[in-house]
């Protein structure tokens, strides 16, 4: 993981087309402005755990519904990190 000190109004470019500016500090809270391509796609971490974990229970459960059958040969490893 990459650690940067920034202050606000000062921007971090990810790949040349995602900025990440800060711009707030109050306290602990931090408030950040994204600039980024339509076809890149932000979510707040909580919010992609939640999906991840709703997509793997309906997948379960369809697999159940299957009797089994569609989780045979999958090794449970995803490439998303």
């Amino acid at each position: 993981m990459l650690y940067l000190n920034r202050k606000p109004g000062e921007a971090v470019i990810i790949n040349q087309t995602i900025e990440v500016k800060v711009v707030e500090v109050r306290g602990k809270t931090v408030k950040l402005g994204f600039t980024f391509p339509p076809e890149a796609s932000v979510l707040r971490a909580e919010l992609a755990d939640a999906i991840r974990q709703a997509n793997q229970a309906a997948l379960e459960t369809v697999d159940a519904l299957a009797g089994g059958q569609l989780g045979a040969g999958m090794t449970g490893s995803s490439s998303d990190g």
